[in-house]
């Protein structure tokens, strides 16, 4: 194990890397702020089309975003404690993978300290056992705060970076590699793993769709317990699903050809 490759402590076969914001909870808590105490979802999902059609990057619409809200960094943390909900299987999911020596990897392009405050309210002491790697924030002097990002990329994150050093193990060592996600933050982890998660509804899915990457859709966390389930008890494997998941998505399309016909 080296300093690239903590999750390997435990000697696992199956590593979980997954995003938080809109993917382990119900709703993006930087959307919600933005929402309810920046400059509203308009401009934001305007935003997010500019990302996804490539004519901005994540990292600078991100920070137009976080910069039209004006709270105490604490008033925020406040807010969103009280109104960001877990998705209802990951608790579940969670203890399973713990039971079973499944690390679970946070990749996110939100805050540490945010990310932790929840997890510390939704799960509990637990939640010291999972691994964030996220962005930063400063408070200036005068209260003000920003976000400090964790590279130089476009992303601001790019959570492809984390996974690569795993990605890159010899086969006979290399653990299976999950990951789950929704949103153009997770466009850099996309290609990285063995079996991708992507939440029905939401834009990483369109972005598969146009790169042609191997997706498998899930709605709630006990969709993807049930599946790292199976492959973990052998029923099934990570190659597997992922070809499950681009036939479906191949008769999906075939079927939104036939009815515009």
């Amino acid at each position: 194990m080296s300093s690239d490759t903590p999750a390997l402590a435990t000697n696992p076969k199956f590593i979980f890397f997954t995003d938080f914001d809109g993917t382990i909870t119900m709703r993006d808590s930087n959307d919600y702020m933005t929402d309810n105490i920046g400059y509203g979802p308009e401009r934001r999902r305007e935003l997010n089309i500019e990302v996804l059609e490539g004519r901005w990057s994540f990292r600078n619409a991100f920070k137009d975003m976080l910069d039209s809200i004006h709270h105490p960094f604490e008033e925020c943390i406040k807010l969103l404690c009280d109104n960001i909900t877990l998705d209802a299987g990951f608790a579940d999911f969670f203890t399973y993978a713990q039971a079973n020596n499944i690390p679970v990897v946070v990749l996110s392009s939100g805050m540490t300290d945010i990310i932790r405050a929840l997890l510390q309210k939704l799960i509990g002491p637990a939640a010291d056992d999972i691994q964030i790697i996220a962005n930063t924030h400063r408070i200036n002097e005068d209260g003000s705060w920003d976000i400090i990002f964790h590279d130089e990329s476009d992303f601001g994150h790019d959570k492809s970076r984390a996974i690569r050093p795993y990605h890159a193990l010899p086969d006979n060592v290399r653990p299976t590699l999950f990951y789950a996600g929704d949103g153009v933050s997770d466009l850099s982890a996309a290609k990285e793993t063995d079996l991708l998660f992507a939440k029905y509804g939401h834009d990483l899915i369109t972005y598969c769709q146009r790169e042609k990457v191997p997706f498998t859709v899930f709605h709630t966390f006990k969709d993807i317990h049930a599946i790292v389930k199976d492959i973990v008890d052998g029923k099934t494997t990570a190659q597997e699903v992922a070809k499950k998941g681009a036939e479906e998505e191949a008769r999906r399309n075939e079927e939104k050809v036939e009815t515009t016909k």
